[in-house]
């Protein structure tokens, strides 16, 4: 299979380039030339599969240029590492369940796809015959940098840099990546918000006369966010695995439709549902789950996307985008797969801050999504009602999805089949959880760890409990015009051991 450019449709590569490369020559991002099928076949056998089972079936259909054993043996090492099912379905009520994805590593939705890309990645440098190691940067909001850097850790020819932003993280996610191990990491605070980590993490890449300074020193470039396909194409597995188990377990009928809420930020995790639909998933609508954040839910809802508006900080800091990067690849699909067009907005979206939907576009987006948002009011109040109804504390995140979804059924009168996805376990963010439920509250995290398992008889995870006796390796801040220089200085061996700049 090829994969092709949103802005370049003569653009073509196999999976290997396309991953090793990131974003394409243009600064678009890569796209199948078409979508694979799921047969009915296939589906069936799925049912008694096991998730990396299932996974190598849907991988092996976009990874061409991979054997199956090659996929198999990735699958194998990346999904060993959860502790349990890595995406269990968990019925709530009736026609009502949670996907639970956050049983692993860094007990976020990131691990389903961060614990298989570095293994991938590593294959594909082999397969293409590069002899420079990768340098793998990553912006994030919080949950992918951590998954990222405990993917990476350690694997031969790969070093891995995160930016994140300084004050836009939980004190759990920023702990997760400033106590990271590995002799091939390093961690980056920003002084600005994810917007500013993207973008110039974006603008690196693009940076040809940096590049080529880069490359002196033995690396090339390639990126860990949601905008390398490597990222992007692991999460569809388990919107089908969802599918399969709910088949299996009698709660729905092979052919039957239903819905998923994606709490949604940079666009992936529903983009990849959507690629899942595109593959033969019944899916009816998906719910895109928007914070105060709300750009998309405006776009959606009005055609106009308009970044140039109030950043809010808010207890779901995974969510605080206003450049949803993955949306590029659905308004590729949704314009008939215009380049031309695609490349021209995304122009516009750089320099102004803003572009609009056509008409077509919208009639595309309103036959498969739905989209709305909640506040903070809204989050907290739905943490507790969730809390007291069925004694589940949800993540910030995760109630996003719940409330959203609840708006959807009132306005849709659908209650049949709803999937939210749980993107992050609640330890990782104890304080809002409990002060959404009323409970004592402490300016220490791990003391409201605690108080959150004594509320939930949940079992705080290792890797959360074992963070309170981890040093703090890297303490390093730069401004946002200075990612540049933090990339230069670690490549030099000086991030983690200088002092706060």
């Amino acid at each position: 299979m090829n994969f092709i450019s949103t802005r370049d449709v003569t653009e073509k590569v196999s999976f290997s380039k396309a991953i090793l490369q990131g974003l394409t020559s243009e600064g678009g991002l890569f796209v199948p030339e078409t979508f694979p099928t799921i047969t009915k076949a296939e589906f069936a056998e799925m049912l008694d599969m096991s998730y990396d089972e299932r996974a190598n079936l849907i991988l092996s259909k976009y990874m061409t240029d991979f054997k199956i054993e090659e996929i198999a043996e990735c699958t194998k090492i990346a999904y060993d590492r959860f502790e349990e099912d890595p995406a269990p379905v968990v019925k709530i009520d009736e026609g009502v369940y949670l996907l639970e994805l956050f049983h692993g590593p860094t007990l976020a939705f990131k691990d389903m796809a961060l614990t298989l890309f570095p293994q991938i990645l590593a294959k594909a440098r082999v397969k293409e015959g590069q002899k420079e190691d990768i340098l793998v940067l990553v912006a994030t909001s919080g949950d992918t940098g951590k998954a990222a850097l405990e993917g990476f850790k350690d694997i031969h020819g790969i070093k891995i840099l995160t930016f994140f932003p300084e004050e836009g993280v939980s004190p759990m996610q920023k702990l997760q990546m400033t106590t990271q191990d590995g002799e091939n990491v390093g961690v980056v605070a920003v002084k600005g918000n994810f917007d500013n980590c993207q973008t110039g993490v974006k603008e690196i890449f693009q940076d040809k006369e940096f590049e080529r300074e880069v490359a002196k020193n033995g690396y090339v470039f390639s990126s860990a966010n949601s905008i390398n396909l490597g990222r992007l194409l692991p999460q569809i597995v388990y919107y089908f695995s969802t599918y399969a188990d709910l088949v299996s377990d009698g709660e729905i009928e092979m052919g039957d439709s239903i819905n998923f809420s994606v709490p949604t930020g940079n666009f992936g995790n529903i983009l990849a549902g959507y690629y899942a639909m595109e593959m033969g998933l019944p899916v009816k609508k998906f719910i895109c789950a928007s914070n105060s954040n709300n750009v998309l839910t405006e776009f959606f809802t009005e055609g106009k996307y308009d970044a140039n508006r109030e950043f809010f900080k808010t207890m779901s800091p995974s969510m605080d985008i206003l450049i949803s990067s993955n949306l590029e690849r659905l308004l590729f699909q949704a314009s008939g797969c215009d380049s031309e067009s695609i490349k021209l907005r995304m122009e516009q979206l750089k320099e102004t801050g803003k572009f609009e939907a056509t008409a077509k576009e919208m009639a595309f987006f309103d036959k498969y999504f739905y989209a709305t948002s909640a506040d903070e009011e809204d989050t907290a109040r739905t943490i507790n009602l969730f809390y007291d109804e069925y004694g589940y504390a949800l993540d910030p995140h995760t109630a996003v999805g719940v409330f959203c979804q609840d708006e959807y059924v009132v306005e849709e009168s659908d209650y049949d089949n709803l999937v939210v996805i749980a993107t992050a376990s609640p330890y990782k963010f104890s304080h809002d959880v409990l002060k959404a439920i009323k409970a004592k509250v402490s300016d220490d995290p791990f003391k409201n760890a605690k108080t959150l398992r004594s509320k939930t008889a949940v079992e705080i995870p290792k890797n959360i409990a074992n963070l309170e006796f981890e040093e703090v390796r890297f303490t390093d801040v730069f401004e946002v015009s200075e990612m540049k220089k933090a990339v230069l200085s670690f490549i030099k061996g000086e991030i983690g051991k200088s002092e706060a700049k």
